[in-house]
């Protein structure tokens, strides 16, 4: 099967099951109820999936087997065909959601099998820039504020004019000192760092430049395919926090647990990455529900033919 009808065949699948899953918890915004949402959007991209013309295995799920109840990690889906590895966020956002606040979303990347880095549900270090900058531009093992005066050098701007992104915290607190003493402004998020990660493939409609800080390894895998797509960098680094941490990395194939990881490291290869709109957000438009159906937004990526679209969907609901 040729490289463009893989990446082809990935997009429709991956398509389809971000907006199952859109659509089913946009049912539940602004309710409260962050799990029955994250429940909702679970059972409709594994449905989506479960019919999918492919032989999928989720690498990145809701958890190890018999501790999430659908789209755990090591999972089968599919009708047959195309031997793939799945990384889902069904609801990027959770508290989102069940607040109606932006920027929530459902997330799926979709490689050939082997083709996506097996994290451990544990912290990762991430730092990441959209693209059009010289490669090697950034660097995890340096400081903030030098990374963020080589990307205002890169740009011709001053760093005044560069935007961080980083999740609202305490751990990044020194973070956030630093880079608002080097003069450059800051977006702190709630939640979702796929999205704070995403946003940087667009900084001309996001307003972001580039995201420093540490969130779940499985989501920078998702996050990682996202840069792989729209041609950014990223770094990361897995940051387990005790001794069982570590076991668990080790037995996942990752060998030395400080290794700076690439892109190269955790997307090896072409991968296809969607995402759609559960609430209205910086990149997306949420689900709306009208009289024809449920309008939904979605991004879809497919490094393969490097096609990068934007779909706008009319659902039955």
């Amino acid at each position: 099967m040729g490289d463009i009808q893989t990446g082809f065949i990935l997009s429709q699948i991956a398509l389809h099951a971000t907006e199952a899953a859109a659509v089913s918890c946009a049912k539940l915004r602004g309710f409260g109820r962050k799990n029955d949402a994250d429940h909702a959007a679970v059972e409709a991209m594994r449905d989506s999936f479960r019919t999918a013309p492919f032989s999928g295995r989720v690498v990145i799920g809701e958890g190890e087997m018999d501790e999430a109840p659908m789209l755990y990690i090591g999972e089968e889906l599919g009708a047959g065909g195309l031997k793939a590895d799945i990384a889902v966020d069904p609801l990027e956002g959770t508290k989102l959601c069940a607040n109606d606040a932006p920027n929530a979303m459902t997330v799926v990347a979709l490689a050939p099998a082997g083709g996506l880095l097996h994290a451990p549900d544990m912290y990762m270090h991430k730092l990441a820039i959209g693209p059009g900058y010289p490669a090697g531009l950034i660097d995890l093992d340096v400081s903030p504020t030098e990374n963020v005066m080589r990307l205002a050098k890169a740009k011709g701007v001053p760093v005044s004019e560069i935007r961080a992104c980083l999740l609202d915290r305490p751990r990044h607190a020194a973070i956030i000192d630093e880079l608002r003493k080097a003069g450059a402004g800051i977006r702190l998020i709630p939640d979702g760092d796929v999205a704070g990660v995403f946003w940087t493939t667009e900084t001309a409609r996001s307003g972001v430049d580039i995201y420093f800080g540490s969130g779940g390894a499985p989501e920078g895998v998702l996050a990682a395919a996202a840069i792989r797509c729209a041609g950014g960098q990223m770094q990361a680094r897995l940051a387990p926090e005790n001794d069982q941490e570590i076991a668990r990395a080790r037995a996942m194939g990752h060998k030395d647990v400080t290794r700076k990881l690439t892109l190269d490291d955790m997307v090896p290869g072409d991968v296809v990455f969607a995402a759609s709109g559960v609430t209205d957000g910086s990149m997306l438009a949420g689900v709306l529900f009208a009289a024809e159906g449920a309008h939904v937004e979605t991004v879809v990526w497919d490094s393969f033919s490097g096609r990068k679209s934007r779909v706008r969907s009319v659902i039955s609901a």
